[in-house]
This record gives structure tokens, C-alpha cells and sequence, in this order.
């Protein structure tokens, strides 16, 4: 299964699909580090629904993390 995190490609060996916080700790990302956003495919994913949301063959995972600034 091939996907995209922030347009880097990674490949996971046999499976068919995996859910959104599996995909994140590819990405070294994980529900306890600071605050961030997801899109699967351009469309939000709440948190409460990473455990649930299958990500499947070809798809993007766009993480967003807040920059401070002023």
C-alpha cells in the first residue's frame, strides 16, 4: 500500500488499509504531541474519529501544526 504524509510517499507492507493515527506514527506524529490538524484527502478528520477513519491505497494525509508568529 503506497500513501502520502505531507507529500511524502510511504509504503506499508500487507495491508489493505490502516487507520489515521497508525498512518501518524509513520509520520512520527501521535495524539499527544502538541496540537495539530488532519485531512485525509482535502477533508478534516476530527480526532475523535483517527481510530476509525481507514486510510487506503493512494491516498494523502496532510498534518498541519501550528506556527507561532507575530
Amino acid at each position: 500500500m503506497n500513501i502520502h504524509i505531507n507529500g511524502q510517499a510511504f509504503t506499508i507492507e500487507h495491508e489493505a488499509s490502516i487507520n489515521v493515527t497508525a498512518a501518524l506514527k509513520l509520520h512520527f506524529i501521535t495524539a499527544q504531541q502538541s496540537t495539530f490538524a488532519v485531512a485525509l484527502n482535502g477533508d478534516f478528520v476530527s480526532k475523535a474519529d483517527y481510530d476509525t477513519t481507514r486510510v487506503h491505497n493512494g491516498d494523502s494525509l496532510d498534518v498541519l501544526l501550528p506556527i507561532q508568529g507575530g
